[in-house]
């Protein structure tokens, strides 16, 4: 009867704990906050630059080429992309054609492998080479 009675009351102080978990658990993620997105500048960083100033087309170059003149190359080729892809927006089958010139640049910068080249990539990994 002892024993009954010791296996009942581990199984009750078990399941007491069990539930005592899950209760403190659910509880602990109803105080968790979701963060609001933070913004790239403060107030005070806004407040330090004027309203009317927002720079123009040749002054994000120059910036960028006093940063790195690497840099600046890729702004000014962004730019031309991005006014390129205004243009082409304009006419359905310029979009056509846009995406026929941006498929074959993407080809030429990553040519696909042959399957011959991929064999002898394959052997070479097998034979050790």
């Amino acid at each position: 009867m002892q024993k009954i009675l010791l296996t009942l009351k581990k199984a009750l102080r078990s399941s007491f704990l069990v539930v005592c978990l899950m209760v403190s658990i659910s509880l602990s993620g109803s105080f968790i906050l979701v963060q609001q997105a933070s913004y790239a500048t403060t107030l005070e960083e806004l407040k330090l630059v004027p309203q009317e100033y927002k720079p123009n087309y040749e002054e994000k170059i120059n910036r960028a080429n006093e940063y790195d003149p690497g840099v600046g190359v890729e702004e000014e080729e962004r730019q031309e992309a991005y006014e390129q892809a205004i243009k082409d927006s304009k006419n359905l089958n310029t979009i056509e054609k846009t995406y026929e010139r941006n498929l074959k640049a993407e080809k030429e910068q990553n040519p696909p492998e042959s399957f011959g080249e991929k064999a002898k990539e394959v052997i070479e990994k097998v034979t050790g080479k």
